[in-house]
């Protein structure tokens, strides 16, 4: 089995690493930067590397698979000459920023008969399969409603959202999309159905200008307050030089070449002083077709990034925040002062981020690839087939998507969002 990497960052290349652990040969690597370019190739032994898409199409099809790793905007762009070429992906959320461009990559896919499965990692974490378990069970009967909370850390937000790549909707993604597209799945996965109607609130309230302390200027080097301000990025980056959030800055993992970085580039901006746009909290409420309802809220106020849900059910509930890899499982009792004594569930260590899921994602898929590519290959143009296995698979994560777009025009019109209404209108222009 041979897999292509298109798009040689960091989420391309934690892909890459778990894909050869597996025994997986990555054939090809697309990537426009040429420093990364060489170093996934000298990592993962790669044969052949590309500086763009066109040029590895032109090869014919070299590998079975593609791991599509690329910025949100480029995600449609590249999906869909791979699907014509007849790829099989593995595709980063989300998507596609745009609703239509996702329905039209699941059309592309199921008319060859080729597997899409989206990165939607949290499915793989044992925290919430031990839920969904519980859930199927039927052993505190049937969700009523869900508390659901992503967390993000104050200095995440700062880094990914306000001086980073997807701190803009108009060149990512609006970030109910980009961050908690992961949610939206998981609580379509847990409650079991589509959404029927979407609310949400929420605003860009503190990584403003007007909130700058005094004494700030423009750029962190330039700026009086020094160690004094948590987001200086010279007193953040600096510890960082070769891990996650440091490579985002500079591939020159060296104190001169990320003093550079920072001296000169968006990292060392002033958080108060960006051209972000995009919401640092926001709160959704969805009702389900079944009748659920779900309150889902996005912060960026928080020490730490960690998730925390509760699920009320007929006859009981279950509670787990993700940091702590623990559950607790409460059966109703009769009177409120002969509490019933909740059960702990103490879950496993786990290797990897995401809880495990980057792990459990790559197994799926190759587990997934496997069985598609021992099938035979469906004409284009054919009826579509029994959905392809894996939990991942790309009509059981668009859903996410459609929900995470609602409401974010919900928010922008503060009105509420039917969602057969708005699934209608995006088809007709598809």
């Amino acid at each position: 089995m041979r897999i292509a990497l298109i798009g040689a960052g960091q989420r391309g290349s934690i892909y890459a690493a778990y894909l050869r652990e597996k025994g997986i040969e990555i054939s090809a690597v697309v990537e426009p930067i040429a420093s990364r370019r060489n170093r996934a190739v000298e990592d993962y032994d790669i044969p052949q590397a590309f500086s763009c898409l066109e040029d590895f199409l032109a090869q014919g099809r070299i590998a079975d698979a593609a791991v599509v790793a690329t910025m949100d905007r480029d995600h449609f762009r590249c999906a869909m000459p791979l699907l014509k070429a007849g790829y099989h992906l593995l595709l980063e959320k989300p998507i596609s920023p745009d609703s239509e461009e996702c329905l039209r990559i699941q059309e592309a896919a199921d008319a060859r008969g080729l597997l899409v499965m989206v990165c939607h990692v949290l499915r793989y974490t044992e925290f919430f399969t031990r839920i969904k378990d519980i859930i199927d069970s039927g052993e505190l009967g049937r969700i009523q409603t869900i508390e659901y909370a992503e967390y993000m850390g104050n200095f995440h937000m700062a880094h990914s959202f306000v001086r980073g790549k997807w701190n803009r909707t108009d060149t990512s993604s609006p970030i109910i999309l980009q961050k908690s597209c992961h949610d939206m799945d998981i609580l379509t996965w847990l409650v079991g159905c589509r959404a029927a109607k979407v609310s949400s609130f929420g605003n860009l309230s503190y990584f403003r200008p007007e909130n700058a302390p005094e004494g700030s200027a423009l750029r962190c080097k330039d700026c009086t307050l020094g160690e004094r301000c948590r987001f200086n990025a010279y007193r953040t980056y600096l510890p960082m030089i070769g891990k996650w959030r440091a490579v985002d800055v500079t591939d020159d993992m060296t104190e001169e070449g990320m003093r550079r970085a920072l001296d000169e580039g968006p990292y060392g901006s002033c958080v108060f002083h960006c051209d972000n746009d995009v919401c640092d909290q926001q709160t959704t409420a969805i009702q389900f077709e079944n009748g659920v309802t779900a309150a889902f809220q996005m912060s960026a106020f928080s020490d730490h990034m960690h998730r925390r849900i509760k699920i009320m059910c007929e006859h009981g509930s279950i509670r787990g925040d993700d940091a702590e890899n623990h559950l607790t499982i409460t059966r109703f009792g009769s009177f409120a002062d002969v509490p019933t004594p909740p059960e702990e569930i103490a879950l496993h260590p786990y290797r990897g981020r995401h809880g495990g899921g980057d792990i459990g994602l790559v197994d799926a898929f190759v587990q997934a690839l496997t069985k598609k590519t021992s099938e035979r290959p469906r004409v284009a143009g054919t009826p579509n087939g029994e959905i392809p296995s894996g939990d991942s698979e790309i009509s059981r994560s668009i859903e996410s998507h459609l929900i995470a777009n609602a409401a974010e025009e919900s928010r922008l019109t503060g009105e509420t969002v039917y969602m057969n209404s708005y699934k209608d209108e995006i088809r007709t222009h598809c």
